[in-house]
């Protein structure tokens, strides 16, 4: 099997979850990220700020860049400067191009709201200002060759609480309006991009989008309902929970990729997440 020499830029919760599984399948993994002392062993630390052009100016040779960064706030600055600007200053920071790049986009790009289900040929007319520039993001990432950009529904796991939390305040989402939700799990949000790593190895042919949502797009009021019955809380208050529109997110694709779910639905993922807690 081909090994790589791996970058990851924004290595963050997930991308530490994907440096862990590839250091394990025998890649080098370096992990670029403002401040490296979380980072476990096997991840080659590299601490250095993407949106500070004078911190990127030793970059190793890389034959895998894995993009995957969070933007620091909801801002229109902040998602430019995460998405955007610091994308491009990796990429002319790189002593050579990456054989391959991955990006990590959203599912913000899709402006559905009608309960449609969206795949990846399906219109991207975000009404957000932030799913506008996610668009941009990936206009900018495919318009260069051997790029694939994954885009992750709402990613949940250890350490994001909020829904929990807001579950175990009393509140529920009402049933009425219907609104949709979509979620991945934080272990195959890293699932997803080692499977595509892998697929490079075996030298098949990447897609450029893949969409990456679980099995099971559901009303967020059925989800916080079956929350609160596990955790034998009588709720006390509903209220609007969640943002974009009401879609339901197909996965085919990467299915047919050969891609599992470790966490098919979010009674799996759920239960996983409150497991790590006990």
């Amino acid at each position: 099997m081909n090994r790589f020499r791996i970058l990851i830029a924004g290595c963050g919760d997930v991308g530490t979850a994907t440096g862990v599984s590839l250091v394990e399948e025998g890649h080098h993994v370096v992990g670029l990220r403002r401040t490296i002392n979380q980072l476990p062993e096997g991840i080659h630390a590299l601490s250095a700020d993407l949106n500070d052009k004078s911190t990127l100016s030793n970059l190793p040779d890389t034959d895998i860049l894995i993009y995957c960064a969070a933007a620091n706030g909801r801002s229109e600055e902040a998602y430019q400067q995460a998405y955007v600007e610091g994308f491009a200053n990796i990429l002319a920071a790189l002593p050579n191009p990456p054989k391959y790049t991955f990006f990590t986009s959203s599912t913000s790009v899709y402006g559905q709201q009608n309960h449609e289900w969206v795949n990846e040929n399906s219109p991207i007319e975000p009404d957000t200002l932030s799913g506008k520039i996610m668009v941009a993001a990936e206009q900018q990432v495919l318009a260069h060759p051997n790029s694939t950009v994954v885009r992750f529904s709402g990613i949940y796991g250890p350490g994001r609480m909020h829904l929990l939390n807001s579950v175990r305040a009393g509140i529920i989402a009402p049933s009425d309006p219907v609104h949709y939700s979509n979620r991945i799990h934080r272990d195959d949000c890293a699932g997803v991009l080692v499977h595509l790593v892998k697929m490079l190895t075996q030298e098949k042919t990447l897609s450029p989008i893949y969409l990456a949502s679980d099995e099971q797009p559901t009303p967020i009021h059925n989800v916080t309902t079956w929350l609160a019955e596990q955790h034998q809380i009588k709720p006390t208050q509903e209220q609007m929970i969640g943002r974009g529109g009401s879609k339901r997110c197909d996965s085919t694709r990467l299915k047919a990729s050969g891609y599992r779910f470790l966490y098919p639905s979010y009674q799996e993922g759920f239960t996983n997440v409150m497991a790590s807690m006990a």
